[in-house]
């Protein structure tokens, strides 16, 4: 899951980077950090084409998902709305809105519609975060209370441990469609069937409790009264609809999902976002004891039990588990060491719905945490703010993913990945993986400049990959000055035309950075008269982001003869493109 979302955030880069560049001018007041998760998710759950919105898309990305993952909702709530607006405006504006698209008008109608509901959504996720302060009586001081599967007092420990391998979505997906919980979850919603009553005091009656006991392969129990005696059953039943495999019609009718008998699915991100919407239900392996304040007692025992195998390296002992944490429960709760007592074995319930849901393995007395174990504890880290180094696995690395990794590394860490990622494959070959990972969009600027500076390490085994690249065009200027640089003969000098687009690339990525970054990238060309002649003729090369760049030189240069230069180029290049430049709108 972790490689989709960086796989699809590297795809948007380039074009966020247009929109910066474009709003910086356009829409100025724009916050463009609050249409990043707008537009990830819109690519993750809505649209495969960052290009194609329609109206419908609106309502599910930015009232269903983002109260789930925005991480300030009160920024969100003041400014998400005129920040997607300007986005759209802008992908409009500029020939960007993918044919088949609705039109911009529809689109903004969209979000006037449920623009008061977003922000009624970000008023309950803040009241939902709100911390319940318990104040004390003496110095009326607040006080953070820690449970028992708090992560934050574990934050300094993970933060240390070596680098986590993450595995790639498709062997994380092959592992999930194994997860008996979520076939037995599919099951039971397929027994629901479509507009089941459901009871006030409890949801099902004795004689249906029994037919979906067998459903499920549980066993009926001999305690009455019977909806009180299968919490496995309510558990599954829960999990069922934190997996929208089972939704409410009303408020006393449930029904199964058009797709749930489809289980497993095909697609591997279909496949991972229905294991990660029950990624939460690791709650329900809590022991569930007949005294509350004792169930109460022990809760959180599962995250716990999952943080300390993470920090163990991924496997312990569960004799050790089990003296540490029941003496952690003794002492986050005063009834912990009771609790402990009543439920006997404690971690038997914790390690059977873990290994359930395809999160640990259980055997010799020893727990061991599997590939889709340590994406979900990476996950529920991410949540709740902890940071940890997880990576994709080197074996499964793409020479994309390689790229997209260094550009958030430092430079020692970049080294250090691309080493590893070469001990297993030969350097020609890895040349030209590399060279076709930075030809896939010619708008990566950044992308394209790693994979440049890599292969040039490389030396002259790299000289048949660069011999190739020299038919890409946005990769030639790079070929030509490498084979340049090592002597190649019959190699093809580099042109102007080639310096100018390395410039281009240049000013995007520090464009990218923020607006003094560009300035002084700018400023690296040389006096005001020498950037003036350069910007005299570089708007002739077909760069994609050109138009934006000579915009945003013109706005952010504080010399004046720059700035009309600027915007005398941005004129010419609009003009050879068929756009208004900016005389002809005045």
């Amino acid at each position: 899951m972790t490689d989709r979302i960086e796989a699809a955030a590297s795809e948007l880069r380039p074009l966020l980077q247009e929109f910066i560049l474009w709003a910086q001018d356009n829409a100025p007041d724009s916050d463009a950090d609050l249409v990043g998760p707008a537009a990830l998710w819109h690519r993750l759950i809505a649209r495969d084409d960052v290009h194609l919105w329609k109206r419908g898309d609106l309502r599910p990305v930015l009232l269903e998902r983002m109260p789930q993952v925005v991480e300030d909702p009160d920024a969100a709530a003041d400014g998400m709305i005129p920040a997607v607006r300007s986005y759209l405006t802008f992908l409009s504006g500029t020939g960007r809105l993918a044919k088949g698209s609705d039109d911009l008008d529809e689109l903004l109608d969209g979000l006037d519609e449920i623009e008061d509901a977003f922000v009624e959504a970000m008023e309950e996720v803040i009241g939902e975060r709100e911390w319940d302060e318990d104040e004390d009586d003496e110095d009326l001081e607040e006080e953070e209370v820690e449970g028992l599967g708090d992560f934050e007092p574990f934050a300094d420990d993970l933060g240390d441990l070596p680098t986590i391998r993450l595995r790639p979505d498709a062997e994380l997906a092959e592992a999930a469609r194994a997860v008996p919980l979520i076939s037995k979850a599919r099951d039971l919603a397929v027994w629901v069937g479509t507009a089941r009553k459901v009871g006030e005091e409890t949801l099902l009656s004795d004689e249906e409790i029994r037919e979906a006991l067998a459903v499920v392969g549980l066993p009926e129990p001999d305690e009455r009264p019977l909806a009180q005696a299968v919490p496995a059953l309510w558990n599954l039943w829960n999990l069922a609809v934190d997996l929208e495999f089972l939704t409410p019609d009303g408020e006393d009718t449930v029904g199964v999902d058009d797709d749930t008998a489809a289980w497993p699915f095909d697609n591997d991100e279909d496949v991972l976002d229905v294991w990660m919407l029950g990624l939460h239900s690791i709650d329900y392996g809590d022991p569930e004891l007949d005294d509350d304040d004792l169930t109460l007692a022990l809760s959180g025992l599962t995250r716990a039990l999952l943080v300390r195998l993470l920090l163990a390296g991924g496997e312990r002992p569960l004799g050790e588990l089990a003296d540490e944490l029941a003496e952690a429960a003794a002492e986050f709760d005063d009834l912990g060491a009771t609790a402990w007592a009543e439920a006997g074995e404690p971690l038997a319930s914790v390690v059977e719905w873990l290994a359930g849901y395809g999160m640990v393995t259980a055997e010799d007395d020893r727990v061991r945490l599997t590939p889709l174990g340590v994406e979900g504890v990476v996950h529920l880290l991410d949540d709740d703010d902890i940071e940890v180094d997880a990576r994709p696995a080197i074996d499964a690395m793409t020479g994309l993913d390689l790229l997209s990794l260094s550009a958030d590394l430092s430079e020692e860490e970049a080294d250090a990945e691309f080493a590893a990622w070469m001990e297993l494959r030969e350097p020609a070959t890895a040349a030209e993986e590399l060279l076709a990972a930075a030809a896939e969009d010619e708008a990566d600027a950044l992308i394209r400049v790693q994979a440049a500076s890599l292969v040039g390490s490389l030396g002259p085994v790299a000289v048949p990959a660069w011999q190739e690249a020299l038919k890409e065009p946005s990769l030639r200027p790079y070929a030509a000055t490498h084979l340049a640089q090592l002597g190649v003969v019959g190699a093809p000098e580099p042109s102007q035309s080639d310096t100018h687009w390395l410039i281009l690339d240049m000013w995007t990525i520090s464009a990218g950075l923020g607006r003094p970054e560009f300035v002084s990238s700018l400023h690296d060309i040389g006096p005001a008269p020498v950037l003036s002649n350069l910007l005299e003729v570089i708007w002739k090369v077909p760069h994609p982001h050109v138009e934006e760049l000579l915009e945003a030189v013109g706005d952010a240069h504080p010399d004046r003869q720059v700035a009309k230069a600027a915007k005398r180029a941005l004129f010419k290049a609009r003009s050879r493109a068929g756009k208004p430049g900016p005389e002809a709108e005045e």
